[in-house]
């Protein structure tokens, strides 16, 4: 079962139970897709799914701080529900021991320490962990490398 079909019966799920709040969630994330396939005539696969995932969580984040900033509990719980529910479908994430490994692979599949560049490395590193670790946090892993 793909990642699309686990979040159609997780909807189907949710309705059946009468789950109001998940199933509005899972709505979001749902239009988001459904928009995404339009916008770009595709089938979105699990890696172009994820993708989707990661930019509605960035979104709710961002929202709950300024929620919170505002004084608007109610709403920045409301962000917070939704942030548990999208974390369900993505992968699970690498330590920093396996995250570690995989930049030390890739810096040493690229070749010369002397000649490496960040923007090449991080080319090669970003389809390897969609969705199973920060991207800025690699980013500061990679510069620990090689400098």
């Amino acid at each position: 079962m793909n990642l699309r079909q686990k979040i159609t019966e997780d909807m189907k799920s949710a309705m059946r139970a009468g789950d109001v709040k998940r199933r509005d969630a899972i709505r979001l994330l749902q239009a988001a897709l459904k928009q995404k396939e339009v916008d770009e005539r595709v089938e979105l696969d699990d890696v172009a799914v994820i993708t989707v995932i990661e930019k509605m969580l960035k979104q709710r984040r961002d929202s709950i701080t300024q929620y919170e900033a505002a004084e608007r509990q109610d709403l920045a719980d409301i962000e917070k529900f939704e942030v548990e529910v999208l974390q369900v479908y993505m992968p699970k994430a690498l330590s920093d021991v396996e995250l570690d490994a995989v930049i030390t692979e890739a810096i040493a599949s690229i070749g010369e320490s002397g000649s490496l560049k960040i923007g090449e490395i991080m080319a090669l590193l970003k389809p390897k962990l969609a969705g199973k670790a920060d991207m800025g946090k690699v980013s500061q892993f990679v510069k620990e490398k090689i400098s």
